[in-house]
């Protein structure tokens, strides 16, 4: 495992899960109800598959629980070590369906009501979702992470537990294969240009 240099300031999320080690649990709702969405969208978006999303972002909030006293405010962000344990669920429960044939892996279920002015976006939706699972593993997590997430390289360096220059590299090889997967599909997503 790599080890980063100490962060030098502690962040706010660090502060809650302090509060929470010393019997506050109060900051322990406040900070599942600012980590769990992030976490679930990165989960969902890598997994294509909602419940298992939930499953992956519950138990890393649990891990998170469960290392609370023994945080060591100042050497990693919280919301990189959450991203680091979704990114190495996620990577499990992709090794585990390797051995399922597509045709048996459910798609996953739109809980909103199935409106016609949804019906565009949803198409949009699907088809970066099936341009997305049809990159590798990694160039997937490093692109979701960069560009959908929206985390800079150092800290998507850290939760792949890769060097930055190896982000890069991952993420310009995954948009040039989501661009390859995406071709020939700008009509019929309704993009003029």
């Amino acid at each position: 495992m790599r080890h980063f240099p100490p962060d030098p300031a502690p962040d706010a999320e660090a502060l809650l899960l302090a509060r929470y080690a010393g019997g506050d649990a109060a900051a322990a709702r406040l900070l599942a109800v600012q980590l769990a969405p992030r976490l679930f969208a990165h989960a969902v978006r890598v997994l294509g598959d909602g419940h298992e999303a939930e499953d992956v972002t519950q138990e890393a909030l649990l891990r998170l629980w469960k290392i609370a006293p023994d945080w060591r405010a100042g050497e990693a962000k919280v919301s990189t070590w959450c991203y680091r344990v979704v990114a190495n669920l996620c990577t499990d429960r992709l090794r585990k369906r390797r051995s399922v044939p597509l045709d048996e892996v459910a798609e996953p279920e739109d809980p909103r009501p199935d409106v016609a002015q949804q019906l565009q976006q949803r198409a949009r939706v699907d088809a970066l979702q099936a341009a997305l699972q049809s990159l590798p593993d990694r160039q997937r997590q490093a692109v979701v992470l960069r560009h959908i997430e929206g985390l800079a390289n150092p800290e998507i360096a850290q939760i792949l537990d890769i060097g930055v220059e190896a982000v890069e590299s991952l993420t310009a090889r995954g948009k040039r294969g989501l661009a390859a997967a995406l071709a020939g599909q700008k009509e019929a997503l309704g993009y003029e240009t």
